[in-house]
């Protein structure tokens, strides 16, 4: 009889069973692993470049000079023109690396400007820093709202034709931006060309403001741009004529 070959034959299949069990355990235990890796990973990208956080101002092109607090705003960071107690105001928050805005105000710039010289609505600017991942490091984004305090504090009647020169000169995305000594270029060209606003502008003064003003926009719900209110209320689609149509609904 052959009862010993099988039995040995028997037990080495079993063996060769449990091996077979075992490696496809550690198969699945590893696809297990480079999966959770992988999903950390994703989760980790996402969040980084689609929160809008902004960032402070690091790294390459960026100043590290006293840190201030702006004086010449409104109680919600905006930089006002026309009548400062108009009770119709409409707010744009724009990000100067955004194309979006260089669109809009090509469009409807135009219009701001001349309702608010009507002088019977506020029109209010609120630049913020939420696309500085397109500028390769330099924080672009965040050096040029910093920029808009600057001269907004030290030049205030250059400020529109400055605004309306950044946004002509706009930085094509995902390149390294306009310099420090760019911007303060670009400023002393509109006429803002006090020395306190090119030394502002050199030593980031309101990079850290910034910041903190990007999240109190978008703690507001508003996570893109640009962001075009009356009096709170959005204009999905803000041309001229909208514009003009929510300010007259506005009672003006």
């Amino acid at each position: 009889m052959n009862t010993s070959k099988n039995v040995s034959k028997d037990i080495k299949a079993m063996q060769n069973g449990d091996k077979n069990r075992r490696t496809l355990i550690q198969i699945v235990v590893a696809v297990v692993l480079i999966a959770l890796v992988a999903a950390i990973a994703l989760f980790i990208v996402n969040r980084d470049s689609t929160s809008g956080e902004a960032s402070p101002a690091t790294g390459a092109g960026t100043s590290t000079g006293e840190q201030l607090t702006p004086t010449s705003l409104t109680d919600t960071g905006a930089i006002r023109f026309g009548n400062p107690d108009a009770s119709t105001v409409i707010s744009v928050v724009e990000d100067f690396q955004c194309p979006a805005c260089k669109n809009f105000e090509s469009i409807s710039g135009s219009t701001l400007q001349q309702v608010a010289d009507a002088g019977n609505v506020a029109v209010d600017y609120r630049p913020i820093s939420i696309l500085d991942r397109f500028s390769n490091g330099t924080m672009y984004s965040t050096r040029a709202a910093s920029a808009a305090i600057c001269v907004a504090e030290n030049d205030r009647d250059s400020w529109m034709d400055w605004h309306n020169a950044m946004f002509e000169q706009q930085p094509a995305e995902n390149g390294t931006g306009l310099t420090d000594d760019e911007l303060v270029e670009i400023a002393a060209s509109a006429g803002a060309d006090s020395p306190a606003t090119a030394s502002c502008i050199t030593d980031g003064s309101y990079t850290d403001w910034v910041t903190s003003q990007t999240q109190s926009v978008i703690g507001e719900g508003i996570n893109g741009t640009p962001n075009v209110r009356v009096n709170g209320t959005e204009i999905s689609n803000p041309t001229p004529e909208n514009i003009l149509a929510a300010a007259a609904a506005a009672g003006n």
